[in-house]
């Protein structure tokens, strides 16, 4: 068993061959979102030329107003400069409107900056307004229009919460005119106001969703669009990769007026980022989330520098205010109401791991659930219980047949297997999604096949191929820490753990308890890249090999008795009572 056993240095991202560089980290100059962001900015720097065709960019990103500020901030750098007056200039006398080029800055129609953000806007807001009454009418500018010459920026949100702009825009955007409409389609306007020429640049910001919708709309579109996207993870792998995060970090310190880390909390700060990233290798851009981070510890911090401990400590009382539902069921677990078992073994019981995310809540949560199955003679059928009853999802259905296929291939019948299964997740009540569970599906139906029992005391997480490799899963930190605590509370034994795919090693950031469980072999961790590897952990029995006892061979010996009898059982009675005299 300790040939796959992780040691504890593994479980936490490796933060001391940083150490030079965090003592280094005040000094290091500061960096902006943007320059973090070299895709989105080479497409800015070439949509902002005037030269560039393309009058729309699409770009994937969080439809948040401060993620459209750092936007029109990179924009207004990349514009070149706009020389002289743009716009119009609209006069009205009595039912008369004229338009003339604007001549000055003050003029009623006239731009007035070179870039606009904005997370929501109505017509009125975007297009301008007529109001006032006969004899009195005055026309009032749009952003369109304050803008004009420059780049609007707006959520895809507005375009579909609001329908009717996306046909005006397009329409400037494609004639490289401004046409007055009235805001009640079904009353004409009271004067008759000649357009304007308006030179508009958009930029429409969106999550994936949004923008296959846009796509769908604008399949058949004339109209020439780019694509960008602002990514949310900075890839670190050495110490020259991760200056220009420490500078991007401190420049949102410097932004907030907050003073530098002490070098101390660096390497706590690394850990927050790659438990936000699940990747060792992954650090997070979002700069509201280390912001308030930082500004949340810093509200905790006796000094003016914030260190290591009130870091630490502002991300453990975090962790406490959102973790009200985790200990619920936890407690329900300690109670009995929800059985899991964590000592001893059983013949076709195992404890898998999933991630619930309750509705409204913050926090992704770890639950065991425990994974059952029985084995009776049949028709070679596996009834998946969750699929059965609607309460499986589509992945989770295909992990199951992906496991099904790969076992039926491993023992090689001519025939069907003369055994029906049924799998089931013992006390599950709602939809159950994703194929992290398979590897625990298929340990549980081999057990059960070949009459052999699983240790309770280890926990399993993985999905499965048509081959039995294993394949990493998400949220495996939250799904080792739900197992641990329950183990925890139970009491740890050092036989307790989790069996876990070895390609998840790099997504591994377990809270300090856990590190000091394993570091102390109270608890551990093994990682796996086949069902083969994983089997014999958890029965001591090998899975499969020539000679000696194995888990496909007692599959194979009970499927042949089995065999032996139903053909027994189908000579006629006559022949079956000679065939008695004469062995007598």
């Amino acid at each position: 068993m300790s040939s796959y056993r992780l040691d504890w240095q593994c479980l936490l991202p490796h933060t001391k061959q940083y150490s030079l560089l965090f003592k280094q980290a005040e000094s290091v100059q500061s960096t902006h979102f943007i320059d973090l962001q070299r895709r989105l900015a080479t497409t800015l720097q070439l949509f902002c030329q005037p030269r560039h065709p393309a009058k729309l960019l699409l770009i994937k990103g969080q439809e948040d107003r401060r993620y459209l500020s750092l936007i029109a901030e990179a924009v207004t750098a990349y514009q070149p400069p706009i020389t002289g007056v743009l716009g119009s200039r609209y006069e009205i006398q009595g039912s008369q409107v004229t338009c003339h080029a604007a001549t000055q800055a003050e003029d009623n129609f006239a731009a007035k900056t070179h870039c606009i953000a904005e997370e929501w806007a109505e017509q009125a807001t975007l297009f301008g307004s007529l109001c006032g009454s006969p004899g009195h009418y005055q026309l009032q500018p749009g952003l369109v229009h304050q803008v004009n010459g420059g780049t609007l920026i707006l959520s895809l949100r507005v375009l579909f919460d609001q329908p009717w702009l996306w046909p005006r825009l397009k329409q400037i955007l494609l004639s490289g005119q401004f046409q007055w409409y009235p805001a009640d389609e079904t009353r004409p306007l009271p004067l008759a106001i000649p357009p304007m020429p308006l030179d508009l640049r958009l930029i429409l910001v969106g999550d994936d969703l949004s923008l296959l919708d846009f796509g769908d709309l604008e399949a058949h579109s004339d109209l020439f669009a780019i694509y960008s996207e602002i990514e949310p993870e900075l890839s670190v792998t050495n110490a020259e990769e991760l200056k220009p995060w420490i500078g991007y970090v401190n420049g949102i310190m410097a932004k907030n007026q907050l003073a530098p880390l002490q070098s101390s909390a660096w390497p706590c700060l690394l850990q927050a980022a790659v438990r936000k990233t699940e990747d060792h290798q992954r650090l997070p851009l979002c700069p509201f989330w280390i912001e308030n981070l930082l500004v949340e510890s810093m509200l905790m911090s006796p000094d003016p520098s914030l260190g290591a401990e009130i870091l630490q400590n502002s991300l453990q009382i975090r962790r406490w205010r959102e973790s009200y539902l985790p200990e619920l069921v936890q407690r329900d677990i300690h109670h009995g109401q929800l059985r899991i078992e964590t000592e001893g073994s059983a013949i076709g019981q195992l404890n898998g791991l999933s991630v619930v995310v309750y509705p409204g809540h913050t926090l992704a949560c770890g639950e065991p659930s425990r994974i059952s199955c029985v084995v009776h003679s049949g028709d070679g059928d596996i009834t998946d219980v969750e699929r059965k009853t609607e309460l499986g999802g589509n992945i989770h259905a295909k992990g199951m047949l992906i496991m099904q296929a790969y076992l039926v291939s491993e023992l090689a019948l001519e025939q069907p297997l003369p055994f029906a299964a049924s799998l089931v997740f013992e006390q599950s009540y709602g939809e159950v999604d994703g194929d992290s569970a398979s590897l625990a599906g298929l340990c549980t139906l081999v057990s059960a096949l070949a009459q052999q029992p699983l240790s309770q005391q280890i926990a399993v997480t993985g999905a499965v191929d048509q081959f039995g490799r294993v394949q990493a899963v998400g949220g495996l930190n939250e799904k080792i820490e739900g197992f641990f605590a329950i183990c925890e509370q139970r009491g740890l034994t050092g036989e307790q753990g989790v069996i876990l795919p070895a390609t998840n090693k790099l997504q591994l950031c377990l809270s300090d308890p856990v590190v000091q469980a394993v570091r102390k072999s109270r608890f551990h961790l093994w990682v796996v890249d086949h069902v083969a590897d994983a089997l014999p952990l958890l029965t001591g029995i090998p899975f499969k090999q020539e000679s000696g006892c194995s888990l496909i061979g007692l599959i194979n010996e009970r499927i042949a008795q089995l065999t032996a009898m139903q053909d027994r059982q189908r000579i006629p009675f006559l022949l079956r009572w000679l065939t008695w005299f004469t062995h007598r």
